[in-house]
């Protein structure tokens, strides 16, 4: 418990006290974020804001992990490093995404192919090596049978979890790509999010199964490394809090696709190394709701030639009907929290429904 005390601690002082010095630098460089014109008129004069802010999230990710294994002497483990590999490679991908933004001085970076195959590359790697590294009881950090709060009996076999690791670490990532429209957001409902795999990977490291227990065993959680998943998740949140200092409304730096694409990549590891898939889901209640209302959007236009929402994704139609930018902040924030606290309930009445009850 002491190390993801001090890895939530660690990450939140580097992000804290390190993005303004991120913001001067950036500033002095020019690294300004372009903004679209064909979105609300209000954001026209955050044009030059510092962005690739992420990169401070990232960063302080890391710093918080490994200095908590530093004050605990405990060794890595396969799982906590293979999220933090998908979260630092996707962070790379946006981050190129920013800077060709940057450099052009345009709202679009990489185009959609590239940016699809960096994420492909990112995700595949990880499907791959999320099957190798056996422990001593025979637990891989990934599973072939699909989750929910635990694995189902349904497997997609060893050749299809790499690409349904692709799937899930492709759609998470986009999804809180396009809730990343508002000061604070992403960064505010990411940081809720964590909160809640702290819980849960904490609570099935004190819950793991017996050596030897089968993958269908009621009660426990077969998980390889679950402590260490905690430990990742409270520095991710302790940075996205630190990083929120800044990022809040009115923002003085964004985080850019360097930090969306590795919050979502961060999201969608833990929950595939935590048997937690379909969950996932639910805790980011608020990223699905962003990314239909695009897909909605998209197909109704397309099919009608007329528009569901003022503009996608969503929170962009409450902004164009005259909500204060902070007022769509803290309303979908409020939504957010109820769908973290809906999936812990969830989580929660699972492992209850093995148990009788009594605890």
């Amino acid at each position: 418990m002491r190390g993801v005390l001090v890895a939530a601690l660690v990450a939140l002082v580097v992000s804290l006290l390190g993005t303004p010095s991120v913001i001067r630098l950036f500033r002095r460089q020019g690294y300004g974020q372009e903004i679209r014109e064909d979105g609300p008129s209000s954001h026209l004069k955050k044009r030059g804001t510092p962005t690739m802010g992420g990169t401070v999230i990232v960063l302080a990710t890391l710093a918080g992990y490994f200095v908590a294994h530093l004050f605990t002497g405990a060794g890595f483990t396969a799982s906590g490093l293979l999220v933090l590999m998908v979260m630092t490679g996707l962070g790379a991908v946006g981050f190129l995404d920013d800077y060709i933004k940057i450099r052009k001085q345009r709202s679009l970076g990489l185009t959609a192919r590239t940016k699809f195959a960096g994420q492909a590359l990112v995700a595949l790697a990880f499907g791959l090596l999320a099957v190798r590294f056996e422990n001593n009881y025979g637990l891989l950090p990934g599973s072939t049978y699909i989750s929910i709060v635990r694995d189902t009996s349904l497997s997609v076999g060893i050749i299809g979890f790499p690409l349904l690791a692709w799937m899930i670490i492709a759609a998470t990532s986009n999804a809180v790509n396009l809730t990343d429209g508002l000061d604070g957001l992403a960064a505010g409902t990411s940081a809720m999010v964590f909160g809640a795999y702290v819980v849960i990977s904490f609570w099935q490291f004190g819950n793991q199964c017996a050596p030897g227990a089968g993958p269908l065993e009621p009660g426990c959680y077969l998980v390889r490394d679950p402590l260490d998943v905690a430990l990742v998740a409270a520095a991710a949140m302790g940075a996205c809090f630190g990083f929120l200092w800044w990022n809040a409304s009115p923002a003085k730096i964004f985080m850019g696709d360097t930090g969306s694409l590795a919050l979502g990549g961060a999201f969608a590891s833990i929950a595939i190394v935590s048997r937690t898939e379909l969950l996932l889901f639910v805790l980011g209640g608020l990223f699905v709701v962003e990314t239909l209302s695009v897909i909605v959007q998209v197909a109704f236009f397309k099919a009608t030639k007329r528009r569901v929402f003022n503009m996608a994704p969503i929170h962009h139609h409450f902004e164009l009907a005259e909500w204060p930018e902070t007022t769509v902040i803290i309303r979908f924030w409020i939504v957010s929290g109820l769908a973290v606290a809906f999936g812990l309930g969830l989580f929660y009445a699972e492992f209850l429904s093995h148990h009788g009850g009594n605890l």
